[in-house]
């Protein structure tokens, strides 16, 4: 009874001091959008404003395959305890950045440490779960993202209006701490590694290269630069040249960092697939339906924000109740039935017009972010399944980054349509706006919410903007329609799965 009890104890310790690694990975993100102007403001450097976010997406994003491989090489605690010590000496070099350039090198390095969170938060909970009980217990990944949405643009104008800026980055020391000394104590290697190890140091780079070349490109095409420009064209090239460097490279090497064989299992094929059409469907909707709401509806900021958080809060609680009953019931039938969901409250979406009320907006949000929820955690569990344990690592990292790749792809594909339906529709009625206000938006549609904007606009030039915001973000409900019934046919065609893979418990 005592040892049971133990093992209970322990397995609880660790579950709590890896969802706190995910809350500060979580929230990092959120709590910044409050304090940048503020942090322009003291340091300067307003032309790399952008980058401030983009640098720590990026490392993200290739830490995320790259630590997700490592943790079925190398000893779990070790990579864990390195990827929350390196989130926190870095928040701390943030906090104290005397440049918007030092600031920048520091988010690279929060970057790579929350990617390492990230990718082993997820296969430490696969590990620790019970038998039968893995999706009960990745469930509860998810309502850390819904709690962080509330909690994380609150607190960071909190801090940044009682506080300093800088405290956005010191507060991650003692919750780090926290979970650093937690994950030190109690957690235990779960799975036998590989006795020899090679590492696969050309995948790496070429993955790398990939990774930062295409998501560069969508990042800053149709923004920075235009897609026929040099640029862009050079970034196409390049990210093309890793593409094959890295598929050779994998052909070649004894332990592949992604083995392309794993392709051809349907459940890690179509699952992966299933969750990049899915997340660029929902994180499409996550950057623009605030210009919808705002721009066309007329909506206070905080109206936008709290239908906002339906969608967020709808992904949460998606993914808890599935976590509840998958023992019950098959995984792929739950992956259709989250497919469904954002299937309709997608097509939902195209309906959309002027006279659409709040109450419409937040059921819409909710149905897409349940669906969200249902097909992140069921093809999260099929995926793991499609490969043997010794491979949970890479199996549970490349479904984070697809949902990654997924949604910066739709947001860099949507910010060109959204950005170049308003401004046509607005050179078709530019004889009834003002010129200023027309070169205004032509510079920076941004500028559509800023107060000192509105009160430049008469009612007829208000009117004018809403339909042209309704015009151009109506092309973005399309391509989010389009990728959710992309996802659900890649759900038809997952293999059928339990979903509850037999596994040893937790052993002292």
């Amino acid at each position: 009874m005592g040892m049971n009890q133990n093992i209970k104890t322990r397995r609880i310790y660790i579950i709590g001091a890896a969802l706190l690694a995910l809350f500060l990975g979580a929230m990092d993100a959120l709590v910044m959008s409050a304090a940048m102007p503020t942090i322009v403001t003291e340091l300067g450097g307003l032309h790399l404003y952008a980058w401030v976010y983009s640098a720590y997406f990026l490392a993200r994003a290739v830490a995320l395959p790259v630590f997700g491989k490592l943790c079925d090489l190398l000893n779990t605690k070790k990579l864990f305890l390195f990827s929350i010590g390196l989130f926190v000496l870095s928040s701390v070099a943030a906090g104290a950045s005397p440049s918007m350039s030092f600031l920048i090198a520091a988010r690279v390095f929060q970057g790579i440490g929350a990617g390492g969170v990230f990718a082993l938060v997820y296969i430490v909970l696969s590990d620790v779960s019970l038998p039968g009980q893995r999706a009960k217990t990745l469930s509860l990944a998810s309502s850390i993202w819904g709690i962080s949405s509330v909690i994380g643009p609150t607190l960071g104008g909190f801090i940044v209006t009682y506080f300093s800026w800088r405290w956005i980055f010191y507060i991650n020391v003692p919750l780090g701490v926290l979970s650093f000394i937690g994950i030190g104590v109690y957690l235990k290697e779960f799975r036998e590694k590989r006795k020899t190890i090679y590492l696969d140091i050309a995948g790496v780079t070429f993955l790398s290269g990939f990774i930062l070349s295409l998501l560069t490109l969508f990042i800053t095409g149709g923004r920075e630069f235009e897609w026929n420009s040099w640029p862009i064209m050079t970034l196409s090239f390049t990210t093309l040249i890793f593409a094959a460097g890295f598929y050779l490279a994998e052909k070649r090497a004894k332990d592949p960092i992604l083995d392309l064989r794993f392709f051809k299992y349907k459940r890690f094929a179509y699952g992966n697939l299933a969750v990049f059409f899915s997340s660029l469907s929902i994180f499409s909707l996550f950057a623009y339906a605030p210009l919808f709401l705002q721009g066309a509806l007329e909506q206070t900021p905080m109206q936008v924000g709290w239908a906002m958080l339906s969608l967020s809060l709808g992904w949460s609680l998606g993914s808890l109740v599935l976590g509840r009953i998958m023992g019950r019931i098959d995984a792929k039938p739950a992956a259709l039935a989250g497919g469904l969901m954002m299937v309709t409250g997608s097509a939902m979406t195209l309906g959309f017009s002027l006279t659409t009320t709040m109450v419409q907006s937040f059921i819409v949000f909710q149905v897409v972010g349940l669906g969200m929820g249902f097909i992140t955690l069921a093809t999260l569990i099929l995926v793991q399944e499609s490969l043997p344990e010794k491979d949970l690592g890479v199996a549970t990292s490349f479904h984070q980054f697809s949902r990654t790749l997924g949604g910066t792809i739709g947001v860099g594909i949507c910010g060109g349509l959204a950005t170049s339906g308003l401004l046509n529709r607005l050179e078709e009625t530019s004889t009834l706006l003002n010129p200023q206000l027309l070169a205004r938006l032509r510079e920076s549609v941004e500028s559509l919410f800023k107060p000192e904007f509105a009160v430049m606009l008469t009612q007829s030039a208000r009117e004018i903007l809403q339909e042209a915001v309704l015009k151009g973000v109506s092309s973005i409900f399309w391509v989010g329609c389009i990728s959710s019934i992309l996802g659900f046919l890649c759900c038809i065609l997952l293999p059928g799965g339990f979903g509850q893979k037999n596994k040893k418990s937790l052993e002292v």
